[in-house]
């Protein structure tokens, strides 16, 4: 890349090619400059850069093409004011413009696309004060509604959009300090959340990962120490099962699911920055590493 950052977010466009937004650099400014990466050449280019810096923010592939990026922090430190404001990258002129802006400034939220269209952002954090607060953005008219709130503020969670088009919510961080093992649905049809059946494990930080069968894997995440266990949802059944456990405990890392169906778990933080990967094949169950 012709930019130092880290923070940022990383996006494959509809082109196939690759945007890498904003971060953090080795001093801790946030960064407004914006990258595409082009797997047919292998070489990266500048391209527009965003209206502010942010780190912590999310950027989101709308269905008609543009990316959304939300939110995150602007300041050299964590205790910097969050952003409520919005911006949209156009890939056929590569400009941004500033769009709505949501009602709260975010930062450790999660942004979904819907099946409808719209985005739904959800709890995140701002001045390290968790939100449980939703809301959602309509590309056809750039503006944010809110939506039903959740039961409890989280962040460091995730958000996964299944197969029949809810959101699932699982686990995070509460404002009281504790991991929690709290799962979510949220339905688009009717605007509401429901609370389900919790995971095995209280964890954040974690990935969580739809799977080519619908189900939803979880791994890793932080609870005491740095977990190696993973919890496996059913959408059928509404129900949380364990499965076999990674070699080593990690967060903060990433999940990739392949063309194959397998899921890639790299990197993360366990004893030490780690550079050890793992597979899991939904097939069988198992992890093995690569």
């Amino acid at each position: 890349m012709h930019n130092q950052r880290y923070l940022h977010t990383a996006c494959v466009l509809e082109n196939g090619k690759v945007l890498v937004t904003g971060g953090s650099d080795v001093d801790g400014y946030a960064k407004n400059a914006t990258e595409l990466y082009d797997p047919s050449t292998g070489t990266w280019r500048t391209t527009g850069s965003m209206k502010y810096g942010r780190y912590y923010h999310t950027a989101s592939v709308l269905t008609n093409g543009k990316v959304l990026v939300t939110g995150g922090l602007n300041g050299s430190d964590v205790d910097a004011p969050s952003l409520n404001s919005a911006e949209l990258y156009d890939q056929s002129t590569g400009t941004w413009t500033t769009t709505g802006s949501m009602k709260y400034g975010r930062v450790y939220h999660t942004t979904s696309v819907l099946a409808n269209g719209k985005v739904l952002v959800t709890g995140g954090a701002g001045a390290w004060l968790g939100f449980n607060s939703t809301e959602l953005y309509d590309p056809s008219t750039g503006t944010w509604t809110a939506t039903d709130n959740m039961n409890h503020a989280r962040y460091f969670r995730t958000a996964s959009v299944l197969t029949n088009g809810k959101v699932l919510v699982a686990g995070g961080y509460d404002n009281n300090g504790f991991s929690v093992n709290t799962a979510k649905l949220y339905d688009p049809l009717i605007g509401t959340w429901i609370t389900i059946e919790g995971m095995t494990n209280s964890r954040y930080s974690h990935t969580a990962s739809v799977l080519t069968n619908g189900k939803v894997l979880v791994t890793g995440g932080y609870l005491q120490d740095y977990l190696n266990s993973d919890d496996l949802y059913d959408l059928s059944t509404g129900t949380w099962t364990t499965i076999g456990t990674m070699s080593y405990g990690r967060h903060l890392h990433t999940a990739s699911v392949l063309i194959d169906g397998k899921v890639l778990i790299a990197g993360g933080l366990g004893n030490g920055y780690m550079y050890s990967a793992e597979l899991y094949d939904p097939s069988t169950g198992t992890w093995t590493t690569t």
